[in-house]
């Protein structure tokens, strides 16, 4: 298994791979950290094109854990240039705060850290006004994780309120956008909630210019970087974050993120051509997730949902929240990775499901009596599903130390049979644990 994460080079179907992406084919929490941090040693750039500091990944590299969230994952590796890109929203802070991490795990990343001048900056008011929004939905709430993604993303579509990483690092500029900004978002934040924190300029000024000087040495044009590094023969990995069934244009509308988080997003996200990109592998649970409202036809809340809740230790990487935990849903996951237009997909977590003497796939929904293997567009639709279920056996077994896929318990192997005949798409690799050493590549 280890020559096939050597390079150069290594081919799939014949093609050499210049450009690979890992998109996430569920509501998010995949496990995609794991399966980049694995494909990274064979590429020299990983690119982070979409979303923020709401992302999460954790990933174990030389005995250790690290749980990032803005950074790439292939951060860690020190032969690899990291990017953020112009579709990534960029709290200054929160970013300094990962790799301040790093540097105490003995980790300088900086130096291998990229950040677009084009990526938008995350502001205090984007957090403040994104909390009034949220609470003024009441039960209606969307469940968003507080960190001013979306209202920096709707800013950035605005335009007049915008800022961007160009800005941030252009102390006159910055400090002038900050005083023309601030006194209209204290308006909207004192309309939503009159007993609200009042900002201050001055202050908020002081504070990212300080954060600014030390972004600035890691700030460039992105976009250009990647191009020419195609042009050079440099092998570029993309990293999505969140989930295909997140993506603002395709996901479950609106209990989805800000961003196109499914393949939909890298070109746009990157500045790098479709064409570009041959190689796309999508990632899934073995069973599905969930985080903050909106429907979930699989949805188990019961026993069963908190045991595979507790086996999987399904508790937000960000923010610690409870998982919503159910069975593999199969429809849900089958368009996911048609969008995303993956080659092939990876099986995350195999290994939760041992123990259980039957497991379930939704294969299809009935719809007010209407069965279909389709997604439907509306929200009111997907909630008023009902899982239509295929049985298949389960095993006892720990698969945890398997490291073949002919090795798995019978059962197991008709399982992920069962989701690959589903889902219409090949299943590449089978992770059964953390460690890297816990991957099955399929033959």
């Amino acid at each position: 298994m280890s020559g096939f994460f050597l390079k150069p080079p290594v081919f799939f179907a014949s093609v050499l791979v210049p450009a690979t992406s890992v998109i996430g084919l569920q509501w998010g929490d995949e496990a995609k950290g794991k399966i980049v941090d694995i494909l990274t040693e064979r590429h020299d750039i990983v690119v982070r094109y979409q979303g923020g500091n709401n992302a999460g990944h954790t990933v174990k590299f030389d005995g250790r854990t690290y749980k990032l969230s803005l950074l790439p994952t292939g951060i860690l590796q020190s032969h690899v240039k990291s990017v953020i890109a112009p579709g990534v929203v960029v709290n200054p802070l929160a970013l300094l705060k990962e790799l301040d991490g790093l540097i105490a795990g003995s980790h300088d990343c900086s130096s291998r850290l990229m950040v677009s001048d084009r990526a938008h900056v995350i502001c205090p008011w984007h957090l403040l006004e994104e909390a009034a929004l949220e609470k003024s939905r009441g039960s209606s709430a969307i469940g968003t994780t507080m960190r001013g993604i979306g209202t920096c993303y709707r800013d950035k579509v605005g335009r007049s309120h915008a800022v961007r990483v160009g800005d941030l690092i252009c102390r006159d500029t910055f400090a002038a956008k900050v005083k023309e900004i601030v006194p209209f978002k204290q308006k909207i934040l004192n309309a939503l909630d009159p007993d609200g924190p009042q900002m201050n300029c001055d202050e908020i000024i002081a504070e990212y210019s300080t954060a600014a000087d030390r972004v600035r040495p890691m700030v460039a044009d992105t976009t250009t970087y990647l191009l020419d590094a195609l042009d050079a023969g440099k092998w570029l990995l993309f990293e999505g974050a969140q989930g295909s069934l997140l993506d603002v244009d395709h996901g479950t509308f609106p209990y989805v993120t800000s961003s196109n988080s499914s393949g939909c997003g890298i070109h746009n996200g990157s500045g790098v051509p479709e064409r570009a990109i041959v190689k796309m592998i999508g990632v899934a649970k073995a069973y599905t997730t969930r985080v903050g409202g909106g429907p979930f036809p699989s949805e188990l809340d019961n026993e069963i949902g908190q045991r595979i809740r507790i086996a999987g230790n399904e508790f937000g990487t960000v923010t610690g929240r409870p998982r919503r935990c159910g069975w593999f849903d199969a429809v849900a996951t089958r368009y996911s990775a048609r969008i995303s237009g993956v080659d092939s997909i990876t099986i995350a977590l195999l290994d939760v499901l041992s123990g259980f003497d039957e497991l379930f796939v939704c294969e299809a929904y009935d719809i007010r009596g209407q069965v279909t293997r389709t997604l439907p567009s509306r929200c009111e639709d997907l909630a008023a599903a009902k899982p239509v279920l295929r049985r298949v056996p389960g095993w006892q077994e720990d698969i945890t130390g398997i490291t073949e896929f002919s090795k798995l318990p019978e059962s197991a192997q008709q399982y992920c049979r069962a989701i690959e005949e589903i889902v219409q798409k090949p299943i590449e690799f089978v992770s059964v644990g953390p460690d890297r050493s816990q991957t099955i590549r399929m033959s």
